[in-house]
C-alpha cells in the first residue's frame, strides 16, 4: 500500500485530501499543528501527527521517519516552505504542492499555465504574512516546485482558484462524482474563513428571503473550484502529473454570480427574486460591488477565469456545478451558518431594496 503525507491534514483542503487518498486505497498520514477542533476518530486508518510544518526539524523527522511515496502539501504559505519540503521529500513519487490561481500576474482570460505570466516576488514579499503578498509567494513558491523538478524531484502544482463545498466530509472521500452522502461527525468546520463562508451568505440569504440583492447586472465571475474536486485533482496529478507542471483547478462550468444565486435557489427548491443594484445605487447606501461575497467586476476587475483543460487531459472531471451546490448547501444549512462578517447587514440591503424599488 502506498503511504500518502498531507501537510495541513486538518484544513478545509487538506481534510478533504486526507478523505479523498484514504478512499483510494493510500496509508494516510495527516501533518498538522494540532490548532483545528478535528479528530480522526470515523477514520481510524488515517494516522495524525502533530507539528509545525515551519519548523525544519518537524519536517526532517518526518520525511526520515514516514519515507512517504506521496506528499500533498496544503499548506506551503512561503516560498521557504516549498524549499524545505521538496528538499525533504526529494525521494517521494510524488510532491504536489497547492498552488493558487493568485499567483497569475495578468488578467488573462482564461488563465493558462504555459502561458500567463506569474507574479515577481521580491525576498521581503517572500518573507511577508499579508494577504497582500499572497500571489506573489504563491507565484514564487510555483517556481520553486519547477526548480526542484529540474533536479529530479517529482514535484508538481496544483492552481485552484476559490474554493468552495461542504465543510464536513463524506465518509468515502471520493471527490468529483463519486461523492457520498455519509458525513461523519468529527469532521468538523474549523478553519477557512472566505471560502465556504462566502457561500454561506448567500445561502442565507436565499434560504430566508425572496428578494437579494445583487451588484451590478448579476455577471460578475469569480472561477471557482468544488472542494472534492480539488482533492480529486490533487491525487490525479499525484498520479499521473508531469514533473516540473502546474495544473489550474477550478469548475468545469464557469458560472456569473446571479447563476450561483439561481444554484442555490434551485437546490433549496425556492423562487427568489434577483435584485440587480448599479454602482450608484449601492453608493447611496453607503455600499460598494466589492463589499458582496464573491462579486469580482466584469469591466474594471476582469473575470477571473482559469483554464482546466490541462489537468482534464490527465481524465479528471468536476462535478456538475447543480450537484456540487447541492451538496454545499445541504451542509451549510445543517450547520446554521449564515456568512455573516462576510456581506452586507440585511437592514442595510433592505434599505437598499426600498430605495431600489423608488
Amino acid at each position: 500500500m502506498a503511504r500518502a503525507l498531507v501537510i495541513g491534514g486538518t484544513g478545509f483542503v487538506g481534510r478533504h485530501a486526507v478523505a479523498n487518498l484514504d478512499g483510494h486505497g493510500y496509508d494516510v498520514t495527516s501533518l498538522g499543528r494540532g490548532g483545528h477542533p478535528f479528530d480522526f476518530d470515523d477514520w481510524p486508518d488515517v494516522e495524525q501527527r502533530r507539528g509545525d510544518r515551519t519548523d525544519p526539524q518537524v519536517i526532517e523527522d518526518v520525511a526520515r521517519g514516514l519515507e512517504p511515496d506521496v506528499v500533498v502539501d496544503c499548506a506551503a504559505f512561503h516560498p521557504s516552505d516549498v524549499r524545505r519540503a521538496t528538499e525533504a521529500f526529494a525521494d517521494a513519487d510524488a510532491y504536489v504542492l497547492v498552488s493558487s490561481g493568485g499567483a497569475y500576474a495578468d488578467q488573462d482570460i482564461p488563465k493558462r499555465e504555459d502561458e500567463t505570466r506569474l507574479h515577481d516576488c521580491t525576498p521581503e514579499q517572500a518573507a511577508d504574512d499579508t494577504m497582500a503578498t499572497y500571489g506573489p509567494r504563491k507565484a514564487e513558491c510555483d517556481r520553486i516546485a519547477r526548480e526542484a523538478a529540474e533536479r529530479g524531484v517529482a514535484a508538481t502544482s496544483v492552481r485552484s482558484t476559490v474554493v468552495y463545498g461542504p465543510q464536513t466530509i463524506s465518509e468515502a472521500g471520493d471527490g468529483g462524482a463519486g461523492w457520498a452522502d455519509e458525513i461523519p461527525a468529527a469532521w468538523t468546520h474549523g478553519d477557512a474563513p472566505g471560502l465556504q463562508s462566502h457561500h454561506d451568505y448567500w445561502i442565507h440569504r436565499v434560504a430566508r428571503h425572496d428578494r437579494v440583492v445583487v451588484p451590478g447586472d448579476g455577471t460578475a465571475i469569480w472561477h471557482r473550484v468544488f472542494v472534492g474536486d480539488l482533492a480529486e485533482a490533487l491525487r490525479v496529478v499525484a498520479e499521473r502529473g508531469v514533473p516540473g507542471e502546474a495544473y489550474n483547478a477550478a469548475d468545469r462550468t464557469v458560472c456569473t454570480l446571479a447563476d450561483v444565486v439561481a444554484l442555490i435557489a434551485g437546490a433549496l427548491d425556492t423562487d427568489v427574486e434577483v435584485v440587480q443594484a448599479s454602482e450608484r445605487d449601492l453608493a447611496n447606501a453607503g455600499l460598494d460591488p466589492g463589499d458582496f461575497p464573491l462579486y469580482h467586476h466584469p469591466m474594471t476587475g476582469y473575470p477571473h477565469v482559469l483554464d482546466t483543460c490541462k489537468l482534464a487531459s490527465l481524465g479528471w472531471e468536476s462535478t456538475p456545478p447543480e450537484r456540487a451546490i447541492e451538496r454545499t448547501v445541504e451542509e451549510s444549512i445543517a450547520g446554521d451558518r449564515d456568512g455573516s462578517g462576510w456581506g452586507p447587514e440585511r437592514d442595510v440591503e433592505e434599505r437598499l431594496l426600498d430605495a431600489v424599488d423608488g
